[in-house]
């Protein structure tokens, strides 16, 4: 018999995350044929080799170079077997009939190209896990303003969902994708590192005229521990802008990447002034004034510079692996 899902990770530098993930993965899913496929971005931590030694008969890709999370997911989803594909975090646990009730809906519902979870934090609080596509009203408006205000149009995790619901992107934690839809769509973009690159393809499957569905009753715990966020906050920011202005440049054209652009210039020289003014108001003791006057300036350099890839996510991996070489 075939089997019903390939459920892919990608991993770097997370060793006791990933575990616990794929050991969730053998305990809760029951009720479907599956295959996992692991992919180590150059992880130092011994990743690639726990898995091995641990669940011997979970596929495990070594990746020569970190190829971020589009590139590590695109190489899985070529070997990827299944009727479906996951795309799941190094940094999630498997709750009980997940991926049950995921795999139900794509089975009833041919025109789903793509579908994702309620995430859940450890402690079962519910995640945002439903995105839209970013405009200039997201960029110029809060975003969290506008879900209290449009909650038709930017749905979150405000509202209680009794039935899934069609949306514009998910959250790339946890998702699904139909095998047809794959093969019509074709993977995602790996020019983006970092960031962005699910909700790219989430609005290329809807142009395709394939539907992507928020379930809400199959959930998965999201522990977000595992994030570039905490180790590298400057690169983590940076990475998280050149997606976004790739986003503009791809799904919006010329003239808003360069507005959306303008506004982020805007924002950051409005945080350099306003954290400096506080450094200098305080002498220098608010430690976190001066972090965000130092990350804004720095970023602004990044953009007077002209976006350089060698800054950010991208980059210092890239550093990582040659300091390793050397």
């Amino acid at each position: 018999m075939g089997i019903d899902l390939s459920i892919i990770i990608v991993t770097w530098n997370a060793r006791e995350l990933l575990l616990r993930a794929v050991a969730s993965i053998f305990r809760e899913v029951k009720g479907s044929r599956f295959e996992v496929i692991v992919v180590d971005n150059d992880s130092e931590d011994g990743s690639a080799a726990a898995v091995e030694a641990e669940f011997p008969g979970v596929k495990v890709i070594r990746n020569p170079r970190n190829l971020g999370f589009a590139g590590g997911n695109n190489i899985g989803l070529r070997e990827a077997k299944g009727r479906h594909a996951v795309l799941l975090n190094d940094d999630t646990v498997v709750l009980p009939g997940a991926f049950e009730r995921l795999v139900a809906w794509m089975d009833a519902n041919p025109g789903t190209g793509l579908c994702a979870p309620q995430l859940l934090d450890p402690d079962g609080s519910k995640q945002n896990s439903i995105h839209n596509f970013p405009s200039l009203a997201t960029e110029i408006l809060n975003v969290s303003l506008l879900r209290i205000m449009l909650p038709g149009r930017y749905p979150s995790k405000r509202q209680d969902y009794a039935e899934p619901i069609e949306v514009e992107a998910v959250l790339g934690a946890c998702l699904v994708v139909r095998r047809e839809a794959l093969e019509q769509v074709g993977p995602m973009d790996d020019g983006y590192f970092f960031f962005m690159e699910e909700t790219d393809w989430c609005a290329r499957m809807r142009e395709a005229g394939w539907k992507v569905v928020h379930v809400p009753d199959a959930r998965i715990t999201h522990l977000s521990g595992g994030s570039s966020k905490k180790k590298l906050p400057l690169e983590t920011r940076i990475e998280y802008l050149r997606s976004l202005y790739r986003f503009f440049g791809k799904n919006r054209g010329p003239v808003q990447r360069l507005a959306v652009i303008s506004i982020r210039l805007i924002k950051l020289a409005l945080n350099l002034v306003i954290f400096s003014a506080i450094s200098v108001v305080t002498l220098g003791r608010a430690a976190r004034a001066r972090r965000k006057a130092a990350e804004s300036a720095r970023m602004l350099l990044w953009h007077l510079r002209g976006c350089p890839a060698g800054w950010g996510l991208a980059g210092a991996a890239r550093r990582r692996r040659a300091g390793a070489g050397s």
